[in-house]
């Protein structure tokens, strides 16, 4: 395994530059700061055992297919920046702006439970971090499908439409339903031919987050008994991110401890939140856990239609390790995998496992007070005894029937507002069941009031989710089809289109019901794995 100490010269010594734009010492075209932000890179400050230096490979004549103006306004970017052509650009890899250095980062990881080595950002290139005003928090700037980096393992460090598309959607979709999330600014295609299983197109996906650090980025130096990087590293994320860990009393101080409990909480909170909203990751190695505690990669994801605990969205995953009930013991597992990269910091196995335990703790209180909002409850009743067996019997009966997740908690919402159970009840064969439920829920909402429970449970059950099959009908649209001998017209309304309603999940959105109808039959065929 390479040492990572000089991570930067053996990576580089596989990698071919293309049209002589991967040469870090070429120049790169430059435009003025039309866009109102300026950058400078604190990860980059770390040392070259870190990462290497390299320019993204240009986007042959690239397009925008869709642009997200609310992660613009997040990152402070001027008002119809979009419009030019500095922001095209920038945002494929054809230009850079002032103070942009780009780099793609090493890490390793665990795979599908086996140690892979080292991984690094094969595809991914980190372009700068940027903060508009001195007082806004900093943001680092990504592209993926920027092309090759001495980490692409052989392969071509492109993105294709498809996925680039399901990416840029499901990162604001997250954001909308209010899930921590790495966001996506903006995705541009090209017509570049692209060769996975079939031929296809390249697009470019810029994503934003404050760190795309990872577990494995942990993993990596602790593998290789760099304890002095190890540390640089940790104290970077801590001090960056985690600064209570500084004059916490826990664990005696040992802030390394406490870093640990920090990042097993969020990530507790995150899965409760995945589970309770029926967000199905797929491909959920060490390389892809954010240290934030952010939901990253979005490759072979897929939120639940009917309610199968053991469903596995991810085609690669043929053992199922990934299955959307075994997320929080994986999460738990990731975690424990970085207790022991972080273990030579910590100094003391007893004192990491001990950090660990909350984890254990925090998850099923998150998960509980999770579903206890959808069930109307949280925050209008103190929790009973009765709220968990209530819970644990409507999770029964949808997987029995394999009942459409997001369509029952909604159409529930609104039975709470209208005291009309029929459209509830129409989801199940065994009536006698749901009425039996519905009585216990029912009697449980006595002394809650009926309107409080109804707005908490419609801000909380969203009526619209990424499902699949909309997002593959946005992806044809976008991909196009041949018009009467005429050249292929590519269509993004169906981007913009579900961008607008993912947004903003919650709400009603008058005229857009069939996006938050049935899934149509063909939608089970559908298949995305770890290549998509």
């Amino acid at each position: 395994m390479t040492s990572p100490s000089n991570a930067e010269t053996a990576a580089s010594s596989a990698f071919a530059p293309v049209n002589g734009r991967n040469d870090p010492a070429a120049p790169a075209e430059s435009f003025g700061s039309e866009s109102g932000l300026h950058f400078d890179n604190r990860f980059a400050a770390l040392g070259s055992a870190f990462f290497t230096r390299l320019q993204p490979t240009p986007l042959i004549d690239p397009y925008w297919v869709g642009c997200s103006d609310a992660t613009a306004r997040l990152v402070g970017l001027d008002a119809g920046w979009f419009a030019s052509d500095a922001a095209l650009g920038v945002l494929t890899g054809n230009a850079l702006l002032p103070g942009m250095a780009p780099l793609a980062s090493v890490y390793s990881g665990h795979q599908f439970g086996v140690w892979a080595g080292q991984l690094g950002d094969g595809r991914a290139i980190l372009l700068g971090e940027t903060a508009a005003k001195p007082e806004t928090s900093r943001f680092e700037l990504q592209l993926k499908g920027a092309g090759r980096t001495p980490y692409s393992r052989m392969g071509d460090g492109r993105a294709v439409l498809r996925s680039s598309i399901r990416e840029f959607l499901c990162s604001e979709a997250m954001h909308g339903l209010g899930i921590p999330t790495t966001r996506a600014l903006s995705v541009a295609g090209s017509d570049a031919r692209v060769r996975r299983e079939e031929i296809e197109t390249a697009a470019v996906v810029a994503r934003v987050a404050p760190s795309f650090i990872r577990f494995g980025h942990f993993e990596h130096f602790a593998a290789n008994k760099q304890d002095g990087e190890l540390r640089t590293l940790a104290d970077f994320v801590i001090d960056n991110f985690y600064p209570a860990c500084r004059t916490t009393d826990r664990f005696g101080g040992n802030a390394y401890a406490a870093f640990l409990e920090a990042v097993s909480e969020r990530t507790a909170s995150l899965m409760a939140q995945w589970q309770a909203v029926g967000f199905c990751h797929g491909v959920m190695n060490t390389d892809n856990m954010s240290i934030l505690g952010l939901t990253i990669d979005y490759g072979p994801f897929q939120f639940l239609d009917g309610y199968d605990p053991q469903h596995i969205c991810n085609h690669s995953d043929t053992s199922g390790r990934y299955a959307f009930n075994q997320q929080p013991n994986v999460a738990y597992w990731n975690l424990f995998c970085l207790a022991q990269a972080l273990l030579p910091l910590i100094g003391d196995q007893e004192v990491a496992v001990a950090a660990l335990e909350s984890y254990k703790a925090q998850f099923p209180l998150a998960f509980e007070a999770r579903m206890r909002a959808k069930l109307g409850l949280e925050g209008l009743s103190e929790p009973a005894e009765s709220d968990r067996a209530l819970i644990e019997g409507a999770l029964k009966l949808l997987a029995a029937e394999k009942v459409d997740w997001t369509i029952f908690w909604r159409r529930l919402s609104h039975c709470v507002g209208d005291s009309n159970p029929e459209p509830v009840r129409d989801l199940f064969i065994d009536r006698a069941g749901f009425d039996a439920w519905l009585l216990l829920f029912s009697e449980r909402h006595n002394g809650v009031s009926r309107d409080a429970a109804n707005r908490l449970m419609l801000a909380t059950n969203p009526k619209f989710v990424l499902r699949n099959h909309l997002g593959q009908q946005a992806i044809e649209l976008a991909q196009g089809a041949p018009a009467a001998g005429l050249e292929t017209v590519k269509d993004f309304t169906g981007v913009a289109r579900l961008l607008t309603l993912l947004e903003t999940p919650f709400e009603e959105h008058p005229g857009f019901d069939p996006y938050a109808g049935f899934p149509p039959d063909w939608a089970s065929s559908i298949e995305i794995s770890c290549s998509s």
